[in-house]
């Protein structure tokens, strides 16, 4: 499985990095894991709780970082396994790049094997099982980076965004805020 990518994100370079080395943080958004213990430099113990296609199963397994360049770029090594749901090993590269005052291109590229039952359930449902793994985590690291510094969310957002969050409307969607607009436009139709 190969899977390269970038996600922007609405930050300052070095508060990404100190994100993506916040070990907390990180456990609360890789889907489906519980644990995330040091064990040694640059050396943790992961448990998680994944599905990939028909298979569900506990994985653990350790997790290193390695050619760590700070606050631009690290990999990191992986391998867990799952039981009888068998196992997996891989390895990624992480680096980052300034996309301005307040935004940080994050890059990555993942390459895994599986092997045991996950190898036989077929590569392209592994590939999709990572891809929503990946996306997911992606949407929750955005959000904890953006909680863990609103600051400079608030000073990215446009003139036209910011008067809309003071008015009240940051939490709408824009399917929601389209609807709304709707809304007023056809009603005043009707009283006139």
């Amino acid at each position: 499985m190969q899977l390269t990518n970038q996600q922007v994100l609405p930050v300052e370079q070095s508060e990404v990095w100190a994100a993506l080395n916040d070990i907390p943080l990180l456990q609360k958004c890789i889907p489906g894991c519980d644990t995330m213990t040091s064990i040694g430099p640059d050396t943790y113990e992961v448990g998680l709780l994944a599905a990939i296609g028909p298979v569900r199963a506990r994985f653990k397994g350790k997790l290193f970082l390695e050619d760590i360049q700070p606050p631009n770029s690290y990999s990191l090594k992986f391998e867990g396994q799952g039981g009888a749901a068998g196992h997996g090993k891989g390895g990624a590269k992480v680096w980052l790049q300034s996309g301005g005052p307040s935004e940080t291109v994050l890059h990555y590229s993942v390459s895994a094997t599986v092997g045991g039952k996950l190898a036989q359930i077929g590569s392209r449902l592994v590939d999709m099982a990572a891809e929503k793994m990946a996306a997911d985590f992606f949407a929750a690291f955005k959000v904890a980076v953006r909680e863990k510094h609103p600051s400079a969310h608030t000073a990215s957002q446009g003139g036209s965004e910011a008067s809309e969050a003071a008015a009240g409307t940051q939490g709408e969607g824009v399917w929601q805020r389209l609807r709304s607009w709707f809304n007023r436009i056809f009603s005043s139709n009707k009283t006139t």
